[in-house]
């Protein structure tokens, strides 16, 4: 399933160059994913596996109907087990954003979750890396609210040059993923406006 381009049905075409961004999605193993990737892709729900390696796909998206701006993402799922999570940083090198997804049923591996989010965000080349954590699984009973779900992850303990927005969703369904999505693509431009500030100083 890797490798493919999609443009969506109605979305904008002629992306320029600078609107191509690289996301790496990561998280523990079950947390959904290749889920929320596919739904991206294809905006349907596809069955699917664990992940023993990477999914890659690039998808062309239009973002909010008013500003009518679209962007290419080429996103990188890697697989969430623990062998598998040495290799996060390889997939997050030159980085424009990060998608950690996380089953809000699952309490009990909420701290482990944490340890790998804080981990690979705060490695030097990650450092400023705007953070999307997708807070999936909502629609079931049992879920976590986002405020636990915050507190669990000490997202505030990210750093004040860490940007990161929490978004509460469901992938088999894909309520929540295309805020989301606009949120980290705000946060990414508001980097790359950072950095090219600093360097004309």
């Amino acid at each position: 399933m890797g490798n493919r381009f999609s443009e969506q049905p109605g979305f904008l075409a002629g992306v320029p160059f600078f609107q191509s961004f690289h996301i790496a999605i990561l998280g523990l193993d079950s947390a959904g994913k290749t889920t929320t990737l596919y739904r991206l892709r294809f905006n349907e729900f596809v069955n699917t596996v664990p992940t023993r390696g990477f999914n890659a796909e690039k998808v062309k998206l239009s973002l909010g109907a008013q500003r009518g701006t679209s962007a290419t993402f080429h996103f990188w799922d890697v697989g969430g087990q623990e062998k598998l999570r040495p290799l996060w940083k390889s997939y997050t090198r030159g980085a424009d954003g990060i998608i950690f997804v996380v089953d809000s049923v699952d309490a009990e591996r909420m701290e482990e979750a944490k340890t790998e989010l804080h981990r690979i965000a705060k490695t030097p080349e990650n450092r400023g890396v705007p953070v999307l954590v997708v807070a999936n699984k909502q629609d079931l009973r049992s879920a976590l609210a986002l405020a636990e779900i915050e507190r669990c992850l000490a997202l505030k303990e990210l750093g004040p040059g860490t940007p990161w927005h929490l978004q509460s969703s469901c992938a088999i369904i894909g309520d929540g993923l295309r805020e989301g999505l606009e949120k980290l693509h705000d946060m990414i431009l508001e980097r790359r406006k950072a950095l090219l500030q600093q360097k004309k100083r």
